[in-house]
């Protein structure tokens, strides 16, 4: 019996570790309201959140994976039950978690459900890239990426939705790529339901669109990499299509 109650103490404490060296966008504040997240680990049944569900702080490693669009298990029908909305032109803040993480890039995409995205396969839909940081200053290991500047911001990002944007309702989706490990990487991305308004008509033509999975692979230079043997490389391509200019 004792045994057993130490093993349970020791698995307890280890999940707690691995948790905490990890992690998601817990909530947003959109035009001074907070809308909170998917709470990970806990059931989908009586959650209610602008979020689609994502069920582990654990990083996704293979680009390829089914999962890479709105994290484990975020291409649910109907998880996400909840819409924020927004006017074109104004900022949503994310927050993380006490993140741990500061080597990598920062990127912001958005997808046009057309249509309800309760009811869109995430997977499928046409994803563009509205905001994006990669190496600030310094070289790749120890300079200042956008990820540290995203912990040094008390675990936040703040992004314009482009002010040009044709009104709808859309899917946001921030994600983080963690390079501190070499060859290595570690996706993080959490989608939410929007719902843009104003007076814009622009959407971005076919060289600015992708699907997860399908942007990104292992053969990826900027993804399989090792900032350690880099000393002295100034710049970082980061992966992924160009920012939309929302013209």
């Amino acid at each position: 019996m004792l045994f057993s109650a130490t093993f349970a103490a020791l698995a307890s404490l280890a999940q707690v570790s691995w948790v905490a060296a990890h992690g998601g966008v817990l909530s947003y504040n959109i035009a001074g309201t907070t809308y909170n997240g998917f709470v990970a680990y806990n059931t989908a049944t009586g959650q209610s959140s602008i979020q689609r569900e994502w069920d582990t702080y654990n990083p996704i490693q293979d680009p390829t994976s089914s999962y890479m669009s709105c994290n484990t298990n975020g291409a649910n029908l109907g998880s996400g039950q909840e819409y924020a909305t927004v006017a074109a032109g104004l900022q949503i803040t994310a927050y993380w978690n006490q993140w741990p993480h500061t080597i990598g890039p920062v990127m912001v995409y958005m997808a046009n459900c057309n249509g309800d995205c309760t009811d869109a396969t995430t997977s499928s839909l046409e994803w563009f890239k509205i905001e994006q940081a990669g190496l600030i200053s310094g070289d790749q290991p120890t300079g200042l990426w956008a990820m540290g500047e995203l912990v040094n911001d008390n675990s936040s990002w703040t992004t314009n939705i482009p002010s040009s944007l044709a009104p709808g309702e859309y899917f946001i989706r921030h994600e983080l790529l963690a390079i501190h490990t070499a060859n290595t990487p570690q996706f993080y991305m959490e989608c939410a339901q929007l719902k843009v308004t104003g007076s814009g008509s622009a959407t971005p033509s076919s060289e600015y669109l992708v699907k997860f999975p399908g942007a990104y692979s292992m053969s990826d230079p900027s993804v399989d990499i090792d900032v350690y043997n880099n000393a002295g490389v100034d710049t970082y391509t980061i992966p992924g299509p160009a920012v939309w200019p929302g013209n």
